[in-house]
């Protein structure tokens, strides 16, 4: 039977532990069990966050095995090689790749109707992998998508122009990645068009320096890996993010990463898209009006991800 306030973490680097600590603060699970191929390493982990139980929500927290996701909800997973400086996300695919063939075959030994939720990079293609190795429906199979990447460009707009990021409705979508694109045709400021918001301000001339600050967004992470090795806080809080819309059913419009199912034309690629999450984990995958030219853009950003898929032997 399904324990709906029980996770698993699968992998406990600086990501995966994050997480963690995220979801303990949170409240969002009664039970977390951390999962590691170095089991020092998670026992470690488990007790650091048990130590600071006291200043937090209360939750069992240890760690375990893979027996111990049996009845887990959610599956999150967060195991793998790190992306090292200079090294793409892409870089990563062959060697994540075989870690998770060991990985979901694992999981699927005692848990066969949990969510999987895929924060591993480069997460487009290791989010096809899990749904082709699992063979779940392909609702019950997310990526963290340009969740993070959405996030990153609100936060540098709503800078840029001295208003809440709260109130910018702006998305990144495409590949979580170096082929992502910025949805400027949609983009407003509580209800104005950011078009029209710009040109407004004086702060810039057709929306030139918003297509600088998007630049911004793509380079954040390898910015972030040359300065201090790896991103984590804002990924963790990004996955929290997505497992809160499914814990509470809230059916938020989030950019995971999603199979199309034919919503722009696409198919046989996972890629970030606006979709509705909820308890069952994808509600709906949404096609929202795109530009021709952001249309091409996506995609070239499918082809991207679908020639790297293609490559793999699964």
């Amino acid at each position: 039977m399904v324990n709906t306030r029980k996770c698993a973490v699968i992998g406990c680097g600086f990501v995966g532990s994050t997480t963690a600590f995220t979801l303990m603060q949170n409240g969002l699970f009664s039970e977390i069990v951390l999962i590691d191929a170095n089991e020092k390493k998670a026992s470690g982990e488990a007790m650091d966050l048990n130590h600071g139980m006291l200043f937090a929500k209360p939750a069992r927290i240890y760690s375990g095995q893979y027996k111990d996701v049996a009845d887990c909800q959610v599956v999150i997973i967060a195991a793998g090689a790190a992306q090292k400086p200079g090294e793409t996300r892409i870089d990563l695919v062959k060697k994540n790749t075989a870690i998770f063939k060991t990985i979901i075959s694992e999981i699927l030994r005692y848990n066969t109707t949990c969510i999987l939720l895929v924060v591993t990079n480069p997460v487009d293609i290791l989010t096809y992998v899990t749904r082709r190795l699992s063979g779940f429906d392909s609702n019950r199979v997310i990526g963290s998508g340009t969740v993070l990447d959405t996030a990153r460009l609100r936060f540098l707009v709503g800078e840029h122009l001295r208003v809440d990021a709260r109130n910018v409705d702006a998305m990144v979508i495409g590949e979580h990645g170096d082929s992502e694109l910025a949805v400027w045709s949609r983009a407003s400021i509580s209800g104005v068009p950011a078009k029209d918001f710009c040109a407004n301000c004086g702060k810039c001339l057709n929306m030139h320096e918003m297509n600088h600050l998007f630049d911004d967004v793509k380079q954040s992470a390898y910015r972030i890996i040359e300065s201090k090795g790896a991103t984590y806080y804002a990924v963790a809080l990004a996955v929290t993010r997505i497992i809160e819309a499914i814990t509470r059913d809230e059916n938020s419009v989030l950019t995971v990463s999603v199979f199309p199912e034919g919503r722009y034309g696409l198919k046989d690629v996972c890629l970030g898209l606006p979709a509705i999450v909820g308890k069952n984990g994808i509600v709906q995958v949404l096609e929202i009006p795109l530009s021709d030219e952001e249309k091409e853009k996506l995609y070239q950003s499918a082809k991207t991800l679908q020639e790297i898929a293609d490559g793999l032997d699964l």
